[in-house]
């Protein structure tokens, strides 16, 4: 048993509470979920996150982790807090400096024995798509586009011709937010945006190669459009440099409005300010223009992938429809039931996904009695999964569940105490192709520096935050 889990109470098989006074100042509990398996990947630095956010003004309920709980920026990684509209206040540390980073999911007809060549194909993908810290886009915007990618999101690039009517039906409030408010974004975000859309970026993003390997739910596989055994094409990044710039920005600003506001904070990386303010507005309008510019270039990222294989196995757009997209680092305007009455909150994901169940608003009409599709991706050399939301989820976590596996050893770490091309050779070896800009790159995402995915999703699943669909296995990869 980790000593990070002293003097925090054992509530269930999966669940554990930080009871008010772990810290001054808490105004509900912290409520996180763990197996045994995983509580030597607590940190106690991530802990403290989780009830220093239980401290902010208007949270309902209680502070929320999910199993890949980690040390991150004011609000822990796996992080979930909701707030009222009348006291509560936004914060950009329960958003992240990757503000809509996501994950999609596309479908493909083919089976692994289909990809021949398969380092080719690996090869065509990351020329298609650009890759690494400054990669630039291989398309030239203008400010009219940009200012359209920021309203818009995903339907920009469906009008541009970057992809299906259909891709809009299957992303999380259909690729867009209604908050949007370009006029926010400041021109140095801007002028970062202008370069970076269909780029992939660096750190943990990805366009990784999968196949089915496991269908749990036959009747929601077949309905979210995925079959046992066929390729799958998964995508994993967000609004790159301008969404980073957006929350630099706002931490600026917010820091400032929390003095104003005389709030009183454990930790000045949760810089917030009331919900209805003027600078809680002004946050929101640009979150929400950076989270369209991330909802696009998935998109444009999409259309890329698809072009490549048309070029390689004569497929149409259709043959490779989009499962899903989730969000994972971003704040929404939602209602849920809080104390046994139907209340709108402001609910933060930070590092967590949405995890919708049976009948929630905004679903797409077929899937609406099976709940939303989930994407928890794995490492490059371990499962990811598709599951289904919940009832459950709406119930515990604002529907909301987990988004990864959660890191246990830092990039630097990682770098020190690993060689990129060992890494890469023992994937080769377990039939993973990587493709990526130098080792050092591989290195930092080593499958070791992550937590089991197959542990994480577990207790995901038999806590109920999410219902398992399917199991994918991962084949090949590039990596930002």
């Amino acid at each position: 048993m980790s000593e990070m889990v002293k003097g925090v109470t054992r509530t269930g098989q999966f669940e554990w509470e930080v009871p008010v006074g772990y810290v001054p100042g808490m105004r509900v509990p912290g409520r996180f979920y763990l197996s045994d398996a995983l509580t030597g990947t607590l940190e106690e630095g991530a802990l403290k996150q989780l009830a220093n956010v239980a401290t902010l003004p208007g949270i309902r309920c209680c502070s929320l982790a999910m199993p890949d709980i980690h040390w991150g920026y004011g609000f822990p990684i796996g992080g979930v807090g909701a707030f009222d509209l009348t006291e509560g206040v936004v914060s950009p540390g329960g958003v992240g400096f990757d503000i809509n980073c996501g994950v999609r999911l596309l479908a493909t007809p083919l089976r692994e024995a289909e990809i021949l060549k398969k380092a080719e194909v690996i090869e065509d993908l990351y020329q298609a798509v650009p890759t690494g810290v400054g990669a630039r886009s291989s398309q030239r915007l203008g400010k009219a586009d940009l200012r359209s990618m920021l309203e818009d999101g995903a339907s920009w690039a469906v009008r541009a011709g970057l992809g299906m009517e259909r891709d809009l039906d299957r992303c999380e409030g259909n690729g867009r937010m209604d908050e949007t408010d370009p006029s926010k974004v400041s021109e140095k975000a801007l002028q970062r945006g202008l370069t970076q859309s269909g780029t992939l970026g660096a750190g943990n993003h990805f366009l990784e190669l999968q196949v089915v390997d496991e269908i749990y739910d036959p009747a929601a596989g077949a309905a979210f459009g995925v079959e046992e055994g066929t390729v799958a094409v998964m995508i994993h990044c967000g609004s790159r440099g301008l969404g980073h710039q957006v929350c630099t920005d706002y931490i600026q600003v917010l820091e400032a409005a929390t003095r104003r506001y005389g709030i009183t904070l454990p930790d000045r990386q949760l810089a917030c300010a009331p919900v209805d303010s003027p600078e809680g507005r002004a946050y929101v309008g640009a979150m929400a223009a950076a989270a369209n510019y991330a909802w696009a270039n998935r998109q444009v990222i999409t259309h890329h992938a698809r072009e490549v294989f048309g070029r390689r196995f004569g497929l149409a757009p259709e043959d490779l429809p989009l499962v899903y997209d989730v969000a994972h680092n971003i704040a929404k305007f939602e209602e849920h039931e809080v104390d046994g009455r139907r209340e709108r909150v402001c609910v933060h994901r930070k590092g967590a996904t949405r995890a919708f169940g049976p009948g929630a608003p905004g679903l797409p009409s077929d899937l609406a009695a099976l709940g939303q599709p989930v994407i928890i991706p794995g490492s490059m050399g371990t499962p990811s999964f598709l599951l289904r939301g919940t009832e459950e989820a709406m119930r515990r976590t604002f529907g909301s569940t987990c988004h990864g596996a959660g890191r246990v050893m830092s990039r630097s770490g990682a770098k020190k105490q690993l060689a990129g091309r060992d890494v890469r050779e023992a994937l080769r070896r377990d039939g993973i192709l990587v493709r990526a800009p130098n080792d050092a790159s591989i290195a930092e995402e080593a499958p070791s520096v992550y937590k089991s995915s197959t542990e994480v999703v577990r207790v995901v699943h038999e806590v109920g935050l999410g219902r398992l669909v399917a199991r994918l296995r991962p084949i090949g990869a590039i990596k930002g």
